[in-house]
């Protein structure tokens, strides 16, 4: 990651050098209530043209994305035209000369082939058009040519040969990032996907049994616990985004433990205390359940006694502290953390590293599991959620800003 953040950076500079170029050109002694010098305002000014071209491109190379990127890309290099291309076609123009499209095309088979950039003279009948010379820098995503950007001037000129390939060297940057953001994405899906692969086929084999062990002696508890079992299993298998609000998770978490008290009965007690501040709080979805299922398949393994697991969620200040704690027969400390590391695979399939993964993934290393245990002494799992974090809402995926 550091190299990516290093050619971040190698992208960036390029544009507060344009600025400052820029401020050059027109400096002059800065002049009575205005605040900074030239050189100052045009860099500032590139910066924040760069910042409003950013957002589109995030999304990926689209005809959308480049419609609306475009002229501020144009404004940065200040030329009469400029468009973006993916490796088939002209996805936009933006300026005068777009008659000129069809010519430019032509020429990108070499830059987009070869990744270097080109300058040509353009062939023009119109006698009005300002447009004369195109300079074409590839735009390149992991050593793969994506498209490219053509600028398109009047004249010949060796300072916007340069200015278009710092351009889209930082143009290609939002493209890796965008391609970055997907590839996350995809992750965290596979990884849900994943996780409902591990609890379904044991869970909804026990729970299947147990309604089936009350359809001839209590045909309504039969029927009670099949509703349980069809709301948890319709939330488990959702698919329409990737976070959840506490109080979804919670309601989850209920219906699952009315199946496993069908199961175990009076050797399993369950205390929660939440407060109602905390139930609007958004989180990866399927993330807490998982603990109380590992809560539930350690709390009684090896004991013929009762096990009493405790479920907690307390506000605290700008974070919800969830704790789920059994006191059940623990683990080993070295165990668990091979398990978190994805060296051992845990028995039963429950997804700890699954959730911590995830949890690391959304809020940062800082927000993964916490977790206290010790042969016989039972655990103790507090997860940290951010009440506010910028991407992170119910209604769908991360969407970086």
């Amino acid at each position: 990651m550091s190299d990516f953040l290093a050619g971040l950076l190698v992208a960036v500079l390029p544009l507060l050098g344009i600025g400052f170029w820029l401020g050059r050109r027109t400096a002059h002694p800065e002049a009575p209530g205005e605040l900074g010098t030239p050189v100052e305002h045009a860099t500032f000014q590139t910066l924040h043209t760069a910042s409003l071209a950013a957002p589109p491109l995030r999304a990926g190379l689209t005809e959308e994305t480049a419609r609306k990127s475009a002229r501020r890309l144009r404004s940065l290099l200040g030329t009469d035209a400029l468009c973006l291309t993916d490796d088939r076609r002209v996805l936009v123009w933006d300026g005068v000369g777009a008659h000129h499209r069809a010519e430019v095309l032509e020429r990108l088979a070499g830059p987009l082939e070869t990744g270097r950039g080109e300058a040509f003279r353009l062939d023009c009948d119109t006698p009005d058009c300002p447009v004369r010379w195109a300079v074409v820098a590839p735009l390149t995503v992991d050593d793969r040519v994506h498209g490219a950007l053509v600028a398109c001037a009047p004249r010949e000129s060796a300072v916007l040969v340069r200015a278009a390939g710092e351009v889209a060297r930082w143009v290609s940057v939002q493209l890796e990032l965008a391609d970055l953001d997907d590839s996350r994405t995809r992750l965290i899906e596979a990884e849900i996907k994943a996780l409902r692969a591990q609890i379904s086929p044991h869970f909804i084999f026990n729970s299947l049994a147990v309604i089936a062990s009350f359809v001839r002696t209590d045909p309504e508890r039969a029927r009670e616990l099949l509703l349980e079992f069809a709301d948890f299993t319709r939330y488990s298998f959702r698919r329409h985004g990737d976070f959840t609000t506490l109080a979804d998770e919670l309601h989850a978490i209920d219906h699952y433990l009315a199946l496993v008290r069908a199961r175990f009965g009076d050797r399993l007690s369950v205390t929660l205390q939440i407060a109602p501040e905390v139930l609007p709080v958004a989180l990866p979805f399927l993330c807490l359940q998982p603990l109380v299922e590992n809560a539930v398949k350690h709390g009684l393994e090896g004991k013929t006694d009762k096990c009493h697991i405790q479920i907690t969620a307390q506000d605290a200040g700008a974070e919800a502290l969830v704790v789920i704690e059994d006191d059940g027969a623990g683990m080993d400390p070295a165990l668990l953390r091979r398990i978190l590391a994805g060296e051992v695979s845990p028995s039963g399939g429950i997804g700890l590293s699954n959730v911590d993964d995830r949890l690391r993934q959304v809020y940062g290393d800082d927000h993964g599991l916490v977790i206290e245990t010790a042969p016989g002494a039972g655990m103790k799992i507090t997860a940290r959620l951010p009440k506010y974090q910028p991407g992170v809402h119910t209604a769908g995926r991360i969407d970086r800003p």
